[in-house]
């Protein structure tokens, strides 16, 4: 990565860099969107902004170094909350929480400069804009994750399936959703197998509002992993999080980059309501955009992977119809209408 001088361009400190494409395989195939798609752009954006302009142009705070961090770190706030910064790495955390910039900060000229793209669609959603409402009387689609011979991944206790218990968390979230006032669809209601893009269109169908995906983890044969990860799609022009040997085109806009920063917001929320009432261990909010289930959607889209059913103590929690029941009621509680969603 070589760095250039700033220049001053509307306002802001900008540098241009050139950054090395990614992706020499074929994306999957898009799910045709309900809605006319938006044209992708012919390059990724490759403009750096001084964080201590994006600040003043956002009436906050310049960011603080922070001196007792083993490495150069700096927070930036707003009365949304905290997100602090290390030079030269993806990782960030917002309110505690891990999260993933597309690009790692830099020091350019003895300041903090961040690429565009994580100004746009990372500190802004979260530090500026209004926290994500719901309201009442919505719809909302819950996906319990696989079903009939796609039976996902296996208890490492007995071979129980995923199918089984993201199927019972979803059936017990639909009754306590619907008592928060909700209008709650599930894409499966028993042990079949519905297609990634029939979930997708059975959103579209009953017009849902919210889609949220449930499943759970593994790492084997590594029965070490554990912890909570909750995905939302990649924005256009930043390499994801986990690609998981997909192909990763960068320039590829989908139906659901409309809603980037509603999927940050929702990823965020749900992600902290349950870390602070399950308790475990903070894998961060990620960003993926193979997951087929969120690709097409026209509305906020998230999938979360609640523990590891190839690590020995989480399958026994997740096993335990309690703990299942502990999850739905946290999720429920977040999705309440009408609470603070910082």
């Amino acid at each position: 990565m070589r760095r250039l001088s700033p220049s001053e361009e509307g306002g802001t400190n900008v540098v241009h860099l050139t950054l090395s494409p990614q992706a020499t395989l074929p994306p999957p195939t898009p799910i045709r969107p309900a809605v006319p798609r938006p044209s992708a752009p012919s390059a990724p954006i490759t403009t750096w902004a001084s964080l201590n302009s994006w600040a003043s142009e956002h009436d906050l705070s310049k960011p603080s170094r922070l001196p007792d961090a083993p490495y150069t770190a700096y927070s930036i706030s707003s009365k949304n909350g905290t997100m602090v910064l290390e030079i030269g790495s993806r990782e960030a955390t917002w309110n505690g929480i891990e999260i993933n910039l597309g690009f790692a900060p830099q020091f350019i000229d003895g300041e903090i400069y961040l690429h565009e793209l994580d100004l746009g669609k990372n500190l802004e959603p979260l530090l500026c804009e209004p926290p994500l409402e719901f309201p009442t009387n919505q719809v909302i689609v819950i996906d319990p994750g696989h079903g009939g011979h796609n039976v996902g991944t296996q208890s490492i206790l007995d071979g129980r399936f995923e199918k089984e218990f993201t199927l019972d968390l979803a059936q017990r979230l639909k009754p306590l959703l619907e008592a928060e006032g909700w209008k709650v669809f599930l894409t499966r209601t028993s042990d079949t197998d519905v297609s990634l893009p029939d979930r997708v269109v059975f959103a579209e169908a009953h017009q849902g509002s919210l889609f949220i995906s449930l499943h759970f983890n593994s790492g084997a044969p590594d029965t070490r992993q554990a912890g909570l990860e909750t995905y939302c799609l990649t924005p256009t022009g930043e390499p994801s999080t986990v690609t998981r040997n997909f192909a990763d085109p960068w320039a590829e806009n989908l139906p659901n980059n409309a809603f980037d920063p509603e999927n940050l917001q929702l990823a965020v929320h749900i992600h902290t309501a349950l870390l602070h009432g399950i308790g475990m261990a903070d894998r961060g909010v990620r960003r993926a955009r193979f997951i087929g289930v969120l690709r097409g959607q026209n509305r906020p889209a998230i999938l979360i992977e609640q523990g590891y059913l190839s690590n020995p103590s989480e399958a026994a929690r997740i096993e335990d119809p309690a703990f299942r029941q502990k999850l739905a009621e946290t999720l429920a509680t977040a999705l309440r209408p009408g609470e603070d969603r910082k």
